[in-house]
């Protein structure tokens, strides 16, 4: 009952602030004027939809799993073409640009011109959510409407700020998160579990989860410029960082819309149909071929295994696609068909009323273990994150047996056995960790390290390598043309944090 009255509470919400009263309560009417919003009806319609944003179909995760070889293409669909063609340009997944602004962060930026001591709390969160999202799109675009962003009455042709510089303000609004929790007056407002449908008010986890963007970033960057002073600074800080996966649930029920939007793009739906999308959707016989020969449990977790045994080519029964395949021809007939390949598994499936999944613990400890390795941390610890990372991993999964698996002596599995290696080890465990949750994070780091290494390109890619950006949006170039910077090269000209 507790999530029925959630989810409709919640959904009244937001249609309140997405459609009638829009205007009334949007940020650029009167940012000086805290008593026109109500704050703890507008945290939760943010939130969720930070957690649509990255597990939408065709959002955030989606194209990462794409990207990354992780997921193709069943027999009898033809649903991943511009994916596989590697076919960037000003459409391909505009969505992530258009959402993000006109979404999530303009809900956040309410939050955030809030005035007023009893709001401290309120703007700290919408403080750490903006710098999430910021950093996505820096991380997807490069430059972006940062400064001037989110003021569109007032500046309806915001101008491109330079990445670099917007990661490195970031920081300092995450730093301002944490000193406005930290302060807050004992009276200040502090959300609830409905008004916080992340860490349900519990603001030392705000902390930890401002700790935590904050690492990601630091370390995504750690490779072009000097991060040891800011990494010393949260350690010094004392909080810490997030201790589980961190998951938007709004009282995600199995109804029509109502479901978990991973769930309902890639699992069932609520008579208990498998979607289109989720017959369509599969493994790669690479990942299964990686996972497989390495002993590693999770291959059933994160894929289905049909069992398919009469396919020559399986991997204890499960059975892959190379993205692109233009001839399904196999020894077995229909070998490529969805009954017969690994869609999408229970690990990563879980249910029509889980959490989406915004950022895991797992991540978290390898992004420790890389600044471990690096000397930004104790280096004797990069050995005891890198193995709490894959721990983290099996547990979200519900697997069990983590310490068996990384105590092989196997490399780019077992840290004693990756010497010369460990930084490959940790990019590479990485990757199946954020396969199918938040698989971006990985093709973030192809772009930056190039591990995992030998990951293959579609059959129908025309380049020699993957892109490492994305274009900018149709509709911001027609509103927008003065301020977008000319399009770069989608398959050469990296982020700033990933070098030349």
């Amino acid at each position: 009952m507790k999530n029925i009255l959630k989810y409709i509470s919640l959904l009244t919400l937001t249609l309140l602030l997405t459609t009638s009263c829009e205007d009334f309560l949007d940020v650029n009417t009167d940012p000086n004027n805290p008593t026109s919003v109500t704050p703890d009806l507008v945290l939760p319609v943010a939130q969720k939809y930070t957690g649509e944003i990255i597990q939408w179909d065709r959002y955030v995760s989606h194209l990462g799993n794409m990207m990354m070889y992780n997921w193709s293409q069943s027999d009898g669909f033809s649903w991943y073409n511009d994916e596989f063609l590697y076919q960037v340009s000003s459409s391909f997944y505009q969505q992530i640009f258009n959402v993000s602004y006109r979404n999530a962060l303009k809900q956040y930026q309410i939050l955030d011109n809030l005035v007023g001591d009893e709001y401290a709390n309120y703007r700290a969160i919408s403080k750490v959510m903006k710098a999430y999202h910021f950093q996505l799109l820096v991380d997807f675009y490069g430059d972006i409407p940062y400064t001037e962003a989110l003021q569109r009455s007032q500046e309806a042709t915001p101008v491109y700020d330079d990445a670099a510089t917007i990661y490195a303000d970031l920081i300092v609004e995450l730093d301002s998160a944490i000193t406005l929790i930290k302060n807050a007056d004992p009276a200040a407002l502090v959300p609830d579990e409905y008004g916080d449908i992340i860490f349900e008010g519990e603001m030392t986890d705000w902390i930890r989860m401002a700790n935590s963007v904050k690492l990601r970033i630091l370390v995504r960057n750690s490779d072009v410029d000097d991060v040891s002073d800011e990494i010393a600074a949260i350690e010094a800080e004392g909080t810490g960082f997030i201790t589980s996966d961190v998951l938007v649930n709004p009282g995600y029920l199995k109804e029509e819309e109502k479901q978990n939007p991973l769930w309902d793009d890639l699992g069932w739906d609520v008579g208990g149909t498998q979607t289109l999308s989720s017959k369509a959707t599969c493994a790669t016989p690479y990942v299964l071929e990686w996972l497989f020969t390495r002993n590693d449990p999770r291959i059933d977790y994160i894929y289905e295994n049909p069992e398919n045994t009469d396919d020559p080519n399986n991997f204890g029964g499960h059975v892959g696609v190379i993205q692109g395949l233009d001839q399904y021809d196999s020894p077995v007939v229909d070998a490529y068909v969805p009954e017969k390949v690994s869609n999408i598994g229970p690990g990563i499936l879980k249910g029509a009323t889980m959490g989406a999944n915004i950022l895991s613990l797992a991540e978290v400890y390898f992004n420790r273990a890389e600044a471990a390795f690096k000397g930004l941390l104790p280096p004797g610890d990069a050995k005891t994150y890198y193995e709490a990372g894959i721990a983290a991993s099996f547990d979200y999964l519900g697997v069990g047996g983590a310490a068996a698996y990384y105590g092989q002596a196997v490399p780019l599995v077992g840290w004693n056995s990756s010497t010369n290696q460990e930084l490959e080890a940790i990019i590479t465990q990485k990757w199946i960790a954020m396969n199918g949750i938040t698989a971006e994070q990985s093709w973030f780091d192809y772009s930056r390290t190039g591990f995992p290494s030998g990951l293959p390109i579609s059959e129908l890619a025309s380049t020699s390598d993957r892109p490492v950006r994305l274009f900018y949006p149709a509709g911001e170039i027609s509103s927008n043309g003065e301020n977008v910077p000319t399009q770069p090269d989608a398959f050469t000209d990296k982020i700033f944090w990933a070098g030349n």
